[in-house]
């Protein structure tokens, strides 16, 4: 029966996200959006079937780990080491203070020095559409790792044990509709927001309800943020600094100087700073689990410190009613997931910056098969090391402390007070990884829903000043959002509620618009409008809506099943889009091309300028000149060139600075025009050399975009 009990969940978890695979596999190869004669889509869905695989195998492993694992016990020889530990020493004002305005003094300079590069909104809000896939990568680590998953896993991991892991690797289930649907859809349509897709697919009237509901989850996204920032700030600041500033001033401080930064950084500055804040948040979170092993004594120690219920990488089916399986698939692995790869314009915006949906692939694959198991050990070990230490040394860390505090005070406890105030330091980089990317989403939807059409025929420039005030503002009612957020135990379950509440309607819509090309204008706006008057009657009525789908979990009074309301208002968004669906007049196949699953390769053509060119052709080194009579985004090489790239006049090439490391920071696309005489030579039209940041004297290398 306990066999039984603890396998439960994994039978949940792979059959129902097995089945959410199959059938999104099922629908890309039935579209042809996978290629299977060309070698590279073959190779994709190997990494695809590897993906489920690997993760099916990494919780099949932790479940025969912890099954076959003994009782907490520690022996009578590491109880006496452990009973020699001091007391946490408390870091210096003066050495915290430094290590802290030192981090955001760097943070900022990159900012400044990188705003350099944002010439139009282009640049401000896409970083030009030309980063290399490992550049993407640790930019999607830093905007995903934000410093709420320091608090929010570290407190279900003291709570709960290796089960707090789970919403980390619940994200393979919908990556096929990813990387061969969403991905290439949103490029090569080269839709500037989320909104602007759903009035392409749709009309105005969709893009308007989009546009509210998205600024709504993005500012409460902020609002999180900053407010996690207040809560691992506040006990350090007060307990081991004597200052009490309160949380509203924490918070706004924070929001001052994420302000600034991004204000006026844009997208690259944001790109490149996470480069550094996606290293430093994984060397300090590794960081972390190894001092906190080395002051328990060891990996066994630390093992047999912990009850066999934690050592469970799964929770339990449908309880306690506070964590369990089938809250957190539906809620984070459903709504949430699918909010965060396909909804969130600030990691959307990550992907458009690729050079190539080939590049954006690369990094989506790469960060959910390896960083995403990597910054799970990160996220949840101060919380797995907490209960260790709160079972051994309870008068150094009492059970009953508060969760949300389990990082802080772990921290403190195995670490030097300098390594103390360099891991608070990595934890805000977090933050600002994550309020960075959001905020400058923020403003990339207002300037294009909003105020473009409303303010018209302006120049860049304008456009580009506005987009800067806008950031500012965005900041400003994300402090203000932190309010609804406080009356929550812990900052995952205000993050699940509002997570499952505000996603659902844009889930559907976004989903049976992009994948079911019979969706209609009018099921979208019932999706939306329909969907939120049924969301809101299941926060009325519990008991009527949302107990039917509750899987038998039992109700918290104060907030009734925060995490099985998303299953209600999942079933109720698609349910009511499908429905009118059935009875109005699809759209016309001219009206959604290139829009749907069915027509990527429509999408494609569209974004090429035509019939792509599939010929494998080299890479090749250039010197490069400026020809002012050459149109607009066109370069000319001469014929041997033209030959050795394997490309066509009017092919679209990629011509990037030759230092690998940049990854991408100077290079623009172009296209091939008609090839002249001189060899070895690039010229180019003058917005290609502005747009590159190309530095005279240095060549240059080309290849043609496939």
């Amino acid at each position: 029966m306990e066999f039984l009990r603890v396998l439960a969940p994994y039978i949940y978890l792979y059959g129902v996200g097995g089945l959410f695979f199959s059938v999104a596999l099922w629908l890309v190869l039935k579209s042809k959006a996978c290629r299977t004669n060309v070698k590279r889509d073959r190779f994709w869905l190997g990494v695809l079937a590897f993906g489920f695989l690997w993760f099916a195998g990494l919780h099949a492993s932790g479940i025969s780990a912890s099954l076959m694992s003994d009782e907490a016990s520690i022996d009578a020889t590491a109880q006496s080491l452990l009973n020699t530990k001091a007391d946490p020493s408390n870091p210096s004002a003066p050495l915290f203070m430094a290590i802290i305005l030192g981090y955001i003094l760097v943070v900022l300079g990159f900012g400044a020095w990188f705003s350099r590069f944002n010439k139009t909104t282009s640049d401000f809000f896409f970083g030009g559409r030309r980063f290399s896939w490992w550049l993407i990568t640790m930019s999607i680590v830093a905007t995903g790792v934000g410093s709420h998953s320091f608090l929010k896993y570290s407190a279900k991991g003291f709570q709960h044990g290796f089960s707090s892991s789970m919403t980390y690797l619940n994200d393979w289930f919908f990556m096929p509709l990813f990387m061969f649907g969403w991905l290439p859809i949103i490029y090569f349509t080269r839709v500037k927001s989320i909104p602007e897709y759903f009035e392409r697919r749709f009309d105005s009237r969709v893009r308007k309800l989009a546009t509210v509901a998205l600024l709504i989850y993005m500012l409460g996204y902020i609002a999180i943020g900053f407010l996690t920032m207040a809560k691992t700030l506040q006990p350090v600041l007060q307990d081991y600094m004597g200052w009490n500033i309160g949380l509203d001033g924490i918070i706004w401080v924070v929001a001052i100087i994420s302000g600034i930064y991004i204000t006026f950084g844009g997208q690259t500055a944001v790109i490149f700073t996470d480069l550094l804040q996606g290293f430093i948040l994984l060397l300090g979170g590794a960081l972390l689990f190894v001092l906190g092993l080395n002051w328990l004594g060891g990996f066994d120690i630390f093992w047999n410190a912990l009850p066999q219920e934690f050592k469970l990488p799964l929770a339990h089916l449908n309880q306690p009613q506070d964590f369990h399986t089938v809250g957190i698939f539906w809620q984070d692995g459903v709504a949430g997931s699918i909010g965060f790869l396909f909804l969130n314009q600030g990691l959307l915006m990550r992907f458009m910056a690729c050079r190539s949906v080939e590049e954006g692939r690369k990094a989506a694959a790469f960060n959910t098969l390896f960083l995403l198991p990597l910054s799970t050990i990160v996220v949840c070990n101060a919380g797995w090391v907490g209960r260790a230490i709160s079972g051994a040394r309870p008068d150094i860390l009492p059970p009953e402390t508060a969760p949300d505090e389990i990082f802080t005070r772990v921290t403190a406890i195995v670490s030097s007070p300098a390594v103390f105030s360099f891991l608070i330091a990595a934890v805000v980089a977090a933050l600002m990884s994550t309020v960075d990317t959001l905020i400058n989403a923020v403003a990339a939807i207002s300037i294009n829903d909003i105020y473009r059409p409303l303010v018209k025929e302006r120049g860049d420039k304008h456009y580009l000043k506005a987009a800067m005030w806008i950031s500012a503002i965005a900041t400003v009612i994300g402090v203000l959002a932190t309010y609804p957020f406080r009356g929550f135990e812990t900052l995952y379950e205000a993050h699940a509620k509002f997570h499952g509440t505000v996603t659902p309607p844009l889930v559907a819509a976004v989903f049976l618009g992009a994948f079911w090309k019979r969706f209609t204008t009018p099921a979208a706006i019932a999706t939306f409008v329909g969907g939120v008057i049924l969301i809101l009657a299941g926060q009325a009525n519990p008991e009527i809506f949302i107990r039917p789908f509750a899987h038998g979990v039992s109700m918290d009074l104060e907030h009734p099943w925060k995490y099985m309301g998303a299953v209600w208002n999942l079933v109720a968004c698609f349910g009511i889009g499908i429905l009118v669906t059935l009875f109005t007049k699809p759209e016309s196949e001219e009206k959604i091309k290139g829009l749907t699953l069915w027509s990527v390769e429509t999408a494609r053509w569209m974004f090429k300028g035509g019939k792509p060119n599939e010929d494998i052709g080299l890479k090749l080194q250039l010197r490069w000149s400026v020809d002012p009579n050459l149109p607009e985004g066109f370069i000319q090489v001469d014929a041997s060139s033209l030959r050795g790239l394997a490309a066509n006049e009017g092919d679209m090439v990629y011509l990037c600075d030759r230092r690998w490391w940049l990854g991408g920071l100077r290079s623009a696309h172009a296209r091939l025009g008609k090839n002249f005489a001189e060899r070895h030579l690039i010229t180019m039209s003058p917005d290609i050399a502005a747009a590159g940041h190309f530095l005279e004297g240095r060549m240059i290398t080309v290849e043609k975009e496939l």
